[in-house]
């Protein structure tokens, strides 16, 4: 078995203490991070805390579960809770995701920040 690549046994002790894992290329995901070394990608970081496939639209699915029913049909209040939901399970960290939780609230993108705001 041919020795790791430097630059993954020097962040090995990072990525275990952070509870990621080092995942191979051919099984990267859209949301992992891709570590590259002189334009080849070495291998990928999978963070913790992120649905396995689906990335928002995962959540949103489970949110709409737990709270019974479409989103876009929710009260206002009902879609204020899911936000916050949304929110403390990462769902704002993925790209875009503001613009593509408010398409399922069926709300515009500035309220989806508001109800943000309004918890903090």
């Amino acid at each position: 078995m041919p020795e790791p690549h430097p630059l993954i046994v020097a962040i090995t002790p990072l990525v275990e203490r952070l509870n990621a894992e080092l995942v191979e290329p051919a099984d990267a995901r859209d949301d992992d991070v891709p570590l590259v070394w002189e334009g080849e990608l070495l291998v990928a970081v999978r963070l913790p805390g992120k649905p396995a496939e689906g990335g928002v639209h995962s959540l949103l699915a489970e949110v709409a579960d737990e709270l019974g029913g479409p989103l876009a049909t929710l009260s206002r209040g009902q879609k204020q809770q899911a936000v916050l939901l949304l929110e403390a399970r990462g769902a704002f960290e993925y790209r875009k995701s503001a613009e593509i939780v408010a398409e399922a609230l069926g709300v515009t993108r500035f309220t989806v920040y508001n109800y943000l705001n309004r918890a903090r």
